[in-house]
């Protein structure tokens, strides 16, 4: 068990940053025609709004919610006047706004992938298989927020300290799986499921976010000129 505690939260994270990196470098420089996002509303609108939407602004928030909960050093939260109980009810609250519509979104886009011909005539399989591990760890997520609850009840914040410090560690290049050892299992599971998801993203759709269009924000004005007749 040690060997493999040790494999997961010491060598996986660096073998799926690697691919992350590597294969998406490999992927655009080889096959820019698959580089895109291959939305399928022009074959289907029903039910696109609601969960194109809830999916997109759930994943960002969380995504955004974890890299500043979790690589922020704790001296700084403290700096700021956020107490530890602060920042674990405030990263509770939004993991489960956030939380929810990430998993509302991706389990409606999944079910939409499956159960829609034109749609799933159109999709690949990691197409379908990306959907459904986003939702499965969407879910895991929020099973955390309980034994998170018991850890806020109990005044007890080692657990969130030393899941940031682990993050950190690895960042660094000073990577200590010991630092998680004895958090509760949930937490690992939802771990190990969302480093997964930069294992598998170079061979998935996720690649266009590489190519989100940030530029569109500081674009020129257009000129248009209305048509007289």
């Amino acid at each position: 068990m040690d060997f493999l505690h040790n494999f997961i939260f010491g060598v996986y994270p660096y073998l799926a940053t690697t691919v992350f990196l590597i294969g998406s470098w490999i992927r655009f420089d080889h096959e820019q025609y698959t580089w895109k996002s291959d939305s399928s509303q022009l074959l289907s609108k029903r039910g696109m709004r609601f969960a194109s939407n809830f999916f997109h602004y759930g994943i960002i928030g969380l995504f955004l919610g974890h890299v500043v909960g979790l690589l922020t050093p704790h001296s700084v939260f403290l700096a700021i006047g956020i107490s530890d109980m602060a920042h674990q009810w405030i990263a509770m609250s939004a993991g489960a706004v956030f939380g929810s519509a990430c998993l509302m979104g991706a389990i409606t886009l999944w079910l939409r992938r499956l159960t829609n011909p034109r749609v799933r005539a159109a999709s690949r399989w990691m197409d379908i298989n990306i959907l459904g591990w986003l939702a499965l760890t969407a879910t895991v997520g929020l099973l955390t927020l309980p034994a998170s609850l018991i850890n806020v009840e109990a005044g007890n914040v080692t657990p969130m300290i030393n899941l940031a410090n682990w993050v950190q560690s690895i960042l660094t290049l000073r990577p200590d799986p010991s630092l998680i050892r004895n958090v509760a299992p949930i937490y690992q599971i939802h771990m190990f499921l969302g480093m997964s998801v930069f294992l598998f993203f170079p061979f998935t759709r996720l690649v266009h976010i590489w190519s989100a269009p940030f530029g569109y924000l500081g674009r020129a004005w257009q000129i248009v000129r209305a048509k007289r007749v």
